[in-house]
């Protein structure tokens, strides 16, 4: 195997391609990543026990050949190599990169040893890549970190029709976002699976300007596709709890502030916050009321605001999980649902909302 790539455009295909690599694993062949030069294009692959990513990119190619290296080894010499044109090629049980007067030498993994990869699955139809890129950062705020409840890691996506809905919860605040998407030709039947957070957030940034991406899905993976890459990724076991009647408040109170300004507040008048003593929120008609802090080191700030269905209402939150909720939210104005203090809170970016986030308030400070 021999061929010649741009040092960047390597750089950012092992990149992409080592992020499924795991940290550890009793098959040292899975910390390696194949390379595969043929047909004018430079193919890079990686997979562990949970996920794969293939990136296909264009490369002058002098001999064909396919070669396996460890994968991190390979990300590194990457990142250090000279901008411009690099030569990469098998010599003997080696492969040699040479970037201008810089070279280095990879010792080869067994090929025979190395897993074939996953097929993708069924391709059920394709969504706008940046829009999908947006509601997974919007939602994955509110999925857990507690690997001892591995379901609520995950991101819920269902498909019903032309919608898709993503939604995750820790346990202490939900959030749910729904957006269009394509549905394949005969291949719109409904799907509700949970996909590792982590993993549908790397694979959603990387969609961000790649335009459509196709959704391969099957009973136990999900696989996505756009341009020259494709990733597939486990699911995991297990439901979320439904979300339907914890979003129904009833008959609650509306306010409503403008986002931006609130975002500063909120986290001008925290800097007095202990640990997860809360911010506290006083709505009246016309006005909001911030305010934070015990006996004398205390802050406050008043912005505009409106509020109906109540004469004064004042609720109190946490205040990380209420700036991850505003800065979420990404709309000019965030509307508060509102039962009262100690109840449930929901936010959202409109009247006919396509992000909801619910929070439970906390006693207010007295």
């Amino acid at each position: 195997m021999e061929f010649r790539i741009d040092s960047g455009v390597l750089t950012e295909a092992v990149a992409w391609a080592a992020r499924v690599l795991p940290a550890r694993s009793p098959m040292p062949v899975l910390g390696g990543l194949l390379l595969e030069a043929a047909d004018g294009g430079l193919r890079v692959s990686g997979l562990d026990h949970e996920a794969s990513a293939r990136v296909e990119v264009e490369a002058d190619t002098a001999v064909e050949g396919r070669a396996l290296v460890l994968g991190r080894r390979l990300l590194d010499i990457c990142k250090v190599l000279p901008r411009g044109v690099t030569e990469l090629a098998v010599e003997g049980a080696r492969l040699s990169v040479t970037s201008g007067d810089a070279r280095f030498g990879l010792s080869l993994l067994p090929l025979e040893d190395y897993p074939a990869p996953p097929a993708l699955p069924e391709v059920r139809g394709q969504v706008d890549g940046d829009a999908f890129a947006a509601a997974v950062g919007q939602v994955a705020v509110a999925a857990g970190r507690d690997d001892s409840l591995p379901v609520l890691t995950g991101i819920r996506l269902a498909l019903d029709g032309t919608t898709m809905t993503l939604a995750a919860t820790d346990r202490y605040r939900y959030a749910v976002r729904t957006l269009e998407w394509k549905p394949q030709a005969g291949g719109g039947a409904p799907a509700d699976v949970v996909v590792p957070a982590k993993r549908l957030t790397e694979i959603a940034r990387s969609l961000a300007g790649a335009g459509p991406a196709r959704l391969a899905l099957d009973d136990g993976s999900v696989g996505f596709e756009s341009g020259g890459l494709r990733t597939t990724t486990r699911l995991l076991d297990g439901r979320l709890p439904r979300h339907d009647k914890l979003f129904a408040l009833g008959d609650p109170a509306l306010a409503t502030t403008a986002r931006a300004p609130l975002t500063e507040a909120v986290k001008r008048v925290a800097v007095v916050a202990e640990g997860d003593s809360p911010v506290q929120l006083a709505f009246t008609p016309t006005s909001l009321h911030l305010q934070a802090g015990y006996e004398d080191d205390i802050a406050s700030q008043r912005l505009p605001s409106t509020l109906t269905g109540a004469d004064t209402l004042t609720v109190a939150f946490n205040p990380g999980y209420l700036l991850d909720a505003l800065t979420a939210l990404d709309a000019p104005e965030v509307h508060f649902h509102l039962l009262g203090p100690g109840q449930r809170a929901l936010l959202t970016n409109g009247p006919t909302p396509t992000h909801r986030h619910l929070l439970m308030s906390v006693k207010p400070l007295v």
